[in-house]
């Protein structure tokens, strides 16, 4: 019976240490998870407020930044609570990384596209509903993602490209100025009066609304042709408006420039016939 007391004594005496120590360390990991827990909510807030400021920053990657720092506090809270039960977090470290090196090169193309989808929406060569043409697509931008961006063409064609051909290649925004500038050249015949086609092709210009004052409009004799004096329609107009002036401007030129007598010649070519010489 006392040798039974005895064992229970000794148990008892080293079971509330042990319990202790447990008890403390269980108490500091809910302490240390609560505490990162906090941390993580109110860094990812805190991003998503701060990005919001900038317009620049698509929208699309406000919450994924987000994520991306809550999940990282997350991760340094984990090993904070291993590391208080004496658990080697170098080991762990170490594996994680190495796990995320072969996952990075097994994946290294999507994480080109991903990494290229970001650039695009930080720094937005293009947006939403503009004509561009970047790499091998020259269509309407639908929609960008982080890993492929969607087009439609003029023919109303659906065209999936990576980001990464994209950021890779240069990008021509039709859509992004407010303005563009339209070089239309008309021809007339030699024997035509070249300043009354200068002024038709003036007046033209003047009487439409949709051609900006400012630059002004100008006309130019540019080329002499093999058939052709050519000259040359300059004149601004807004991006919204190019295409329906440019096809307007051309079919109004050529009834204006006939309306006033003059002509748009065609190519041709004189040829001389010369007489042999019969011989004698």
């Amino acid at each position: 019976m006392e040798e039974t007391t005895k064992l229970a004594q000794e148990a008892w005496e080293w079971m509330v240490p042990q319990a202790l120590e447990y008890g403390t360390n269980i108490v500091g990991a809910l302490v240390i998870l609560l505490i990162g827990l906090w941390i993580a909510g109110r860094l990812s807030n805190w991003v998503r407020s701060s990005l919001s400021r900038f317009e620049r920053i698509d929208s699309t990657l406000k919450p994924l930044f987000a994520s991306m720092v809550r999940y990282l506090v997350v991760i340094i809270t984990v090993i904070a609570i291993l590391n208080q039960f004496g658990v080697q977090t170098a080991s762990i470290i170490a594996v994680l990384g190495a796990a995320g090196l072969a996952i990075g090169l097994s994946l290294q193309g999507t994480l080109q596209n991903i990494a290229a989808g970001i650039m695009l929406l930080i720094l937005r060569p293009f947006k939403v509903g503009d004509f561009v043409d970047a790499g091998p697509v020259s269509a309407t931008v639908d929609e960008i993602g982080l890993f492929t961006t969607q087009f439609t063409t003029v023919d109303g064609i659906y065209v999936s490209c990576p980001n990464s051909n994209l950021w890779n290649s240069k990008i021509t925004n039709y859509s992004r100025n407010g303005q563009r500038r339209m070089d239309l050249v008309v021809g007339i015949s030699y024997e035509d009066d070249i300043g009354k086609a200068l002024e038709i092709l003036n007046g033209l210009m003047e009487k439409d609304d949709r051609v900006l004052k400012d630059p002004a409009p100008q006309t130019m004799v540019t080329t002499l042709g093999d058939s052709s004096v050519n000259i040359t329609m300059r004149f601004w107009a807004k991006s919204a408006d190019f295409w329906a002036l440019k096809w307007d401007m051309t079919r109004w030129s050529k009834e204006k420039i006939e309306e006033g007598g003059l002509s748009i010649p065609f190519p041709q070519r004189d040829v001389h016939m010369i007489a042999a010489k019969a011989d004698a």
